[in-house]
């Protein structure tokens, strides 16, 4: 791969994510598709039970998907794991009592911890604490990379970010996935692997730059698309088998975990993916796109001067 031009050819890799994002966008506004948010957003029903013997999640999970509650959130806990934590959506007084009564006859007796409703104020409390986490993430990722780096490799960067951040959001979208609270840490999760792939490649950028072949060709425009080329395949192994590596990890998980669990793996390895993928096709073009234009904008400068 030394001799794969990957800045030569990133209008492909542009317009590929281009599609992929813009494929994502339709979704979410598509009538019928969106973002389904689960109750830590929206707000629903808690019910809080314990078992006298041990039931399965599937279990669990199969009593509220007759009742078109198949997608909520269940948790167990305790030390003999006959506590049984459910969130789902809003229920009325009759569904609540379906389910109650079908969760007692066909998985076992219980008695009730307790039963509430999950308001939308607490709901809107924690997207505002989700926005504002991301919010806060960006500008400090900003600020490093500009002060370690320069500013058009923190730009460069923040939207690779948004990038990883947008093919996540429009996966979730076209699978139909509900979102609950984890999405927020998987999201958060994804960014800081992103950031920390792509600052490898800026950082062997930097060192190349340093060298003497180097600082002749910065003042040709094609000089930093070679730069950018060498460094790229210089970490791409690393980057490679560190993505291979955490997906492999995150698989078992998604394998061999719950619903929950599963979905929360399954967002992990596709922005894990996605982020990889910036960090090599996306970052260091845009950056490499930059500088050439500025090259290009002072020599015509010069020409009319």
């Amino acid at each position: 791969m030394s001799n794969f031009d990957f800045v030569g050819k990133r209008r492909i890799w542009f317009g590929l994510s281009s599609a992929v994002i813009i494929t994502g966008l339709i979704f979410m506004v598509l009538p019928g598709h969106g973002l389904r948010l689960g109750i830590d957003f929206t707000g629903g029903s808690l019910l809080d039970l314990t078992f006298q013997k041990s039931p399965t999640t599937s279990e669990v999970r199969e009593v509220l998907s007759q009742h078109g509650f198949g997608g909520s959130m269940i948790q167990k806990g305790g030390a003999l794991g006959r506590d049984v934590l459910i969130r789902t959506k809003t229920l009325t007084d009759q569904q609540r009592e379906a389910v109650l009564k079908d969760l007692s006859d066909k998985v076992g007796p219980y008695t009730v911890n307790r039963i509430e409703e999950v308001r939308g104020v607490i709901s809107e409390e924690i997207t505002r604490s989700a926005l504002l986490a991301l919010l806060i993430a960006n500008v400090g990722i900003l600020a490093y990379v500009t002060l370690r780096f320069e500013f058009k490799f923190a730009v460069a960067a923040i939207v690779a970010l948004v990038h990883d951040v947008l093919v996540t959001l429009g996966f979730t979208a076209i699978t139909g996935m509900e979102l609950q609270s984890p999405f927020v840490a998987a999201i958060l999760t994804i960014v800081g692997y992103s950031i920390n792939d792509t600052i490898v490649v800026f950082d062997r950028i930097r060192e190349n730059m340093k060298t003497k072949d180097a600082a002749k060709s910065k003042k040709k425009p094609e000089g930093y698309g070679a730069l950018a080329n060498r460094s790229i395949s210089e970490t791409l192994t690393r980057s490679i088998n560190t993505s291979l590596t955490t997906i492999l990890a995150i698989a078992a998980v998604y394998l061999f975990g719950g619903k929950t669990t599963k979905d929360f793996a399954l967002t992990l390895i596709v922005g894990i993916t996605a982020g990889t993928y910036s960090s090599i096709f996306i970052a260091s073009p845009l950056w490499v796109w930059w500088k050439e234009h500025e090259i290009l904008r002072e020599k015509a400068v010069k020409v009319k001067a």
